[in-house]
């Protein structure tokens, strides 16, 4: 049962976000600095952000070789060059945002591990650069077979390394930290552990009603002027029709290893597997594409297939010459749809949607955000 106080001060809102993820928080922080005077909720339903936001591997990166080759099979060069655009744009905006130091920002640059099977890749290296040097004013990728040897990769599994200097690190759960504090100083609710199960409109209003865990059987009803959907994998649960499949990404880390001879952000087989130090640990995630079907889960768990899956890539490809223990697995939750382009549209006068984020939430997180608020 709600108190006069709280029907008369808590409910009511200018704008309400359901999802307080990297885009949920970054669309509060757009609309926050455009009017300091608006009064905006936003609702998540966990304790914290429950799908990748605060579950991924900590990339700042916007697609290697083989990944952009891959897209160019499936969508223009023009969308392509559009989506590298926003992942980037994203980032700085990050950046720019929250400051290199609040977010963990360490640029040892990103390589991407080519197998013999991939050679071919070798090929279009140049044509990927010139894709994307008007983006970067410079050449985005080269050649670094040298550097195999000395990072320790099995020589016999690993014929190539392409190197990105553009590609970062960062502290998710610092980043995350940061984003929250900088839109609640700013005078943004945020409300966790509050579940949204139904939206309605009429013409002047938005209503979102929300579970109550003290009383059952009554929800709460939260009013608004406007409302944006940014819960990404989550989003059926709101809008059965929506076009996107969840991806469940799979994550390890491992206990410090004091001899580990690399430093930076690495991908192979298309960006399937990722792999980074933090210190000397490395984190190290992926494995999707062994079971697409059963990955496509809203499930936040890991499994022995995938997990065992990749501490035999650890033996055998990434640190064949060391010892290691794991330390800790987690999973996190992502969308995907038939291409990469998130959802991104208004889907009535008062309600806009920004989701389907395609396993780039870091990079392209802050650019639908901000692309969000400036819908209305």
């Amino acid at each position: 049962m709600l108190s006069f106080w709280e029907k008369n001060s808590l409910l009511q809102y200018d704008y309400l976000i359901i999802g307080a993820g990297i885009v949920g928080l970054s669309a509060a922080a757009s609309l926050i600095e455009k009017n300091k005077a608006q009064k905006i909720l936003v609702i998540e339903r966990s304790l914290f952000p429950t799908g990748a936001s605060t579950k991924n591997a900590g990339f700042a990166c916007f697609g290697s070789v083989t990944e952009l080759l891959s897209d160019l099979q499936k969508m223009s060069e023009k969308s392509v060059q559009e989506l590298v655009v926003q992942r980037w744009n994203g980032l700085q905006k990050l950046q720019k945002r929250l400051g290199e130091k609040n977010i963990g920002l360490l640029n040892h640059g990103g390589y991407e591990l080519i197998a013999e099977k991939e050679t071919d890749c070798l090929q279009h290296i140049s044509k990927v650069n010139e894709l994307l040097e008007p983006i970067f004013q410079d050449k985005v990728f080269e050649q670094r077979d040298d550097l195999i040897k000395p990072f320790g990769f099995n020589q016999e599994k690993v014929k190539h390394l392409i190197y990105n200097r553009f590609e970062s690190q960062i502290d998710t759960g610092a980043m995350m930290v940061s984003l929250l504090n900088y839109v609640q100083q700013k005078g943004v609710r945020v409300l966790t552990g509050c579940e949204a199960v139904q939206f309605e409109e009429n013409r002047e209003k938005v209503f979102v009603k929300v579970k109550n865990p003290l009383e059952s059987k009554q929800s709460i009803v939260f009013k608004a002027n406007k409302l944006l959907i940014c819960t990404n994998a989550f989003t059926s649960s709101l809008l059965p029709d929506i076009d996107l499949k969840p991806g469940r990404g799979q994550v390890l880390v491992t206990k410090p290893i004091e001899q580990l001879p690399f430093k930076g952000v690495f991908h192979y087989d298309e960006g399937f597997y990722y792999f980074r130090n933090y210190g000397k640990r490395i984190i190290f995630g992926g494995g999707r594409n062994l079971d697409f079907k059963g990955e496509e889960t809203t499930k936040i768990e890991t499994t022995t297939q995938i997990i065992d899956h990749l501490k035999d890539q650890l033996k055998e490809v990434i640190i064949p010459q060391l010892d290691f223990e794991v330390d800790h697995q987690w999973a996190g939750i992502m969308a995907f749809g038939d291409n990469k382009q998130p959802i991104f549209k208004v889907l009535s006068p008062n309600i806009a949607i920004g989701v389907r984020l395609g396993g780039m939430g870091v990079a392209i997180g802050s650019e639908l955000g901000d692309k969000l608020a400036g819908l209305f």
